[in-house]
């Protein structure tokens, strides 16, 4: 499974470890908020709607930073705009620290929202152009598991700082941690070069190539990629954060869990989490872009719908933990290498910060949605609700895509 990082040249394992540790941090920072859900709830006495807006607004301003991020790619480069967004979305978590109400930390978490949307579109694609076809799968699907690091990370911190601090300082103190991915700017400045692909292509742009217009995604060559792409983020987006925003509060709240055994059945979701992007990044390359989708959206909804659904002990939830985490982030280990090989060089910063972000956005009515319905059912009815929509939306979309394992990166395109 790792055999593609030994063959791995020292610029490609220089660009996988920071593209790597933008992702972690990136998702160490997004998840740190649904940890302090409940005690929100308790401080202020927001509603769940409420609690579910404030998730929304990141998600719904990454979006916005994601295709941002992705025009800044294709014209000032892939590092550069990895590095304005990885201190954007730190600044902003640490900011949310001092918030006083609900007004203040939603403006906190909607700018943070801008830089975390932003540095997956500058990562995905960095990584992408610079590994080699035969192994973009499993190095961008790799990068992907990232995130379980990250998730870990926000659960440990919390494990530690709710045990310690009162509720209502560890809350603080939980998003004033989220400043340390500021340090990683300075190893993506001096040891992450641009990809050639890119370079040869702002070379072309200079000699007298046609620099495309924000909107060339939207032409007709590339309209149907563009929104086709956009709802299989949108059914992946959808489905993992109706299930990941609400789960610390479904624990603690309709299972009745403590902040230690919370973090309990949050660390076997978070395991199978990073099994699954490792699996599913092997599977992208092994049988397909969109088989990996096939597979990973059946196992999503049967194992979500058993997770919530079902009259189970708290035993046989602890063990459904691990598929639940498994197949509901494995299914976007494929993501970004599909995006990379989809759309052409010149506009690929665009069209993959737009696509992904596009379904983040989306995605982020999820938690709102959920929070407004679970006024009039049991939260876990809820999330089974929008997570089947989500993942039937993803299924559909990557039918009608087509397979581009194994394609190869030109200059300009």
């Amino acid at each position: 499974m790792f055999a593609w990082y030994h063959d791995a040249s020292g610029a490609e394992r220089r660009t996988f470890w920071g593209c790597f540790g933008g992702w972690a941090l990136d998702a160490m920072d997004v998840q740190l908020y649904s940890l302090v859900i409940p005690t929100l709830i308790a401080a202020w006495g927001i509603s769940k709607t409420q609690a579910g807006l404030l998730a929304t607004s990141a998600l719904l301003l990454s979006a916005v930073g994601g295709w941002i991020a992705g025009l800044l790619s294709d014209r000032i480069g892939r590092v550069r705009t990895l590095q304005i967004t990885i201190l954007w979305f730190a600044f902003f978590t640490f900011v949310s620290g001092f918030a006083q109400n609900f007004e203040q930390l939603l403006v906190a978490r909607g700018l943070m929202g801008l830089g975390f949307g932003g540095e997956w579109a500058a990562g995905a694609v960095l990584m992408g152009e610079v590994i080699r076809a035969e192994h973009r799968g499993k190095a961008v699907g790799t990068v992907q598991s990232g995130w379980a690091i990250g998730w870990g990370a926000a659960a440990l911190l919390y494990a530690v700082l709710f045990s310690r601090l009162p509720e209502e300082t560890a809350w603080r103190a939980l998003f004033f941690a989220g400043i340390l991915p500021a340090a990683l700017v300075l190893f993506v400045r001096y040891f992450v070069d641009e990809p050639a692909v890119f370079t040869e292509t702002q070379k072309q742009i200079a000699a007298g190539a046609e620099r495309p217009h924000f909107l060339a995604i939207f032409e007709p060559e590339l309209i149907g990629k563009t929104v086709l792409a956009s709802l299989l983020a949108t059914g992946a987006q959808g489905g993992y954060y109706a299930i990941t925003t609400w789960l610390p509060t479904y624990l603690k709240t309709v299972r009745q869990l403590s902040v230690l055994n919370t973090s309990e059945y949050l660390a076997v979701i978070i395991v199978g989490s990073f099994v699954g992007y490792l699996v599913g990044a092997h599977l992208a390359d092994r049988i397909g872009r969109r088989n990996n989708f096939f597979l990973f959206a059946v196992c999503c909804l049967v194992t979500v719908l058993a997770y919530t659904q079902l009259a189970i002990s708290d035993h046989t939830m602890l063990a459904l933990g691990f598929p639940l985490g498994f197949f509901a982030s494995g299914i976007f280990s494929g993501m970004g290498a599909f995006l990379t090989e989809l759309f052409p060089t010149r506009v690929r910063g665009s069209a993959q910060g737009f696509t992904y972000n596009f379904g983040r956005g989306v995605g982020a009515l999820f938690p709102s949605l959920v929070g407004w319905l679970s006024a009039t059912m049991p939260l876990g009815q809820a999330i089974g609700i929008f997570a089947a929509v989500a993942y039937a939306v993803l299924f559909l979309a990557a039918l009608l895509l087509p397979e581009t394992r194994g394609r190869a990166i030109v200059a300009y395109g």
